[in-house]
């Protein structure tokens, strides 16, 4: 019986697209909560302090905080371990086949960037936000691309999760360098002294996961109280974890990356966009898209994702820098340029960051998010399902 329940279940999550599945019921669920008879009780939840530790060594933080400062550094975790085995023997492995992802990232970063500051130029306090548009959700956009299953050749897979992984570090350096916070000098050395003892960790070959997560407890607490963002100290964590390219899957860092990915996929993340997607749609107006913060948003994801990654990618293979992936064709690699606009719970994070001094202009952000990524998702997924019909001739173009 119990078998007879759990099958569909089983199934479902063995999906590529489940965890995007997920996240887009995550963020309807938030849409319809914040706007019903529920939603004080969600804000004020969110808002809600708790206090973790012992006596009176700990934090205390609002619950919004906790997710997106302490679940969130799980997530940064998990991607730099998935970049960094991506470099060491995935596919970045070598410079001609990360080039095309590369290139096209670049212009994925910098097109979205451009359009957003042009159009929040006259205002500095908006101008904050013009990392927004530049970042792109894995899951989601990897999860519409997988919909379509085998229609789609891998190349393509491969291509949009080496762009996306290649984008989330960018987004990774764009918080480390561009908001943080005044910092503590007394906290850097301790990151510092925490960082070294990682470090002989790493070159002793330990391959057991717990000094390692006691290190990168302290880890975070100290880059917390830093002023760097929090989620900073993930990254840095997974970055001494470590590999050896004869261990294959018996390495420490393959089974941290394979043992938290569902956690990652089905709650994390989920929880991120029921926490940060929130927004109260009453008194909603096309003026309201029309402000410069979700305008700009809007425009970035929607027009300069694709055009930043397509015009970028194109150069770099006419020039011939890269190649085309194998059995696509430019409309489909084209779909997967739109694809990239699905910012969703990256750009709401970078959004948070970006205005935390300023959150009356979050509610312009999670519009400008969410309309953006919801016309990437139909548009890209609506050309992906035409390429995916069509043979084109690469040599005619």
């Amino acid at each position: 019986m119990i078998n007879y329940i759990s099958k569909p279940f089983k199934w479902f999550f063995k999906l590529e697209a489940a965890s995007g599945l997920v996240l887009l019921f995550a963020a309807i669920i938030a849409l319809f909560v914040s706007n019903s008879d529920l939603a004080d009780l969600y804000f004020a939840t969110l808002n809600k302090y708790l206090f973790i530790g012992i006596n009176n060594f700990g934090l205390k933080l609002s619950v919004l905080h906790w997710i997106n400062d302490a679940l969130m550094a799980i997530f940064f975790f998990f991607v730099t371990l998935e970049i960094k085995r991506e470099f060491l023997q995935g596919e970045l492995s070598s410079l001609k086949q990360a080039m095309l992802p590369i290139i096209g990232a670049v212009g994925g970063m910098l097109v979205p960037a451009l359009i957003y500051i042009f159009i929040n130029y006259k205002t500095p306090i908006t101008l904050n936000g013009w990392a927004i548009p530049s970042a792109t959700d894995i899951a989601f956009s990897i999860g519409i691309l997988s919909l379509l299953g085998s229609r789609v050749p891998i190349s393509l897979k491969v291509f949009l999760t080496a762009l996306a992984i290649i984008d989330d570090l960018g987004a990774i350096i764009i918080i480390a360098f561009f908001y943080t916070g005044d910092l503590s000098i007394k906290y850097l050395l301790l990151i510092l002294l925490t960082f070294i003892l990682l470090l002989i960790l790493n070159r002793l070959n330990i391959k057991k996961f717990f000094p390692y997560l006691i290190l990168g407890l302290l880890l975070w607490f100290f880059t917390h109280e830093s002023g760097i963002h929090a989620t900073i100290a993930g990254v840095l964590l997974a970055a001494v974890i470590p590999h050896r390219k004869n261990e294959h899957d018996f390495s420490l860092l393959i089974r941290l990356e394979h043992g938290i990915s569902p956690y990652v996929a089905y709650f994390i993340m989920p929880l991120f966009a029921f926490a940060n997607a929130g927004v109260s749609l009453q008194g909603l107006s096309l003026n309201s898209l029309l402000a410069p913060v979700p305008l700009g948003i809007l425009l970035g994801l929607f027009v300069g994702k694709q055009i930043g990654v397509f015009v970028f990618s194109f150069a770099s293979i006419k020039l011939g820098l890269a190649t085309l992936p194998t059995k696509s064709n430019w409309i489909s690699f084209y779909a997967v340029g739109i694809l990239t606009g699905i910012g969703f719970t990256m750009s709401l994070f970078v959004g948070n960051l970006a205005f935390v001094d300023n959150m009356e202009y979050m509610d312009g952000v999670k519009i400008g998010v969410l309309s953006g990524s919801l016309l990437s998702t139909v548009v890209g997924y609506a050309l992906l399902w035409i390429g995916s019909r069509k043979k084109v001739d690469v040599q005619k173009i």
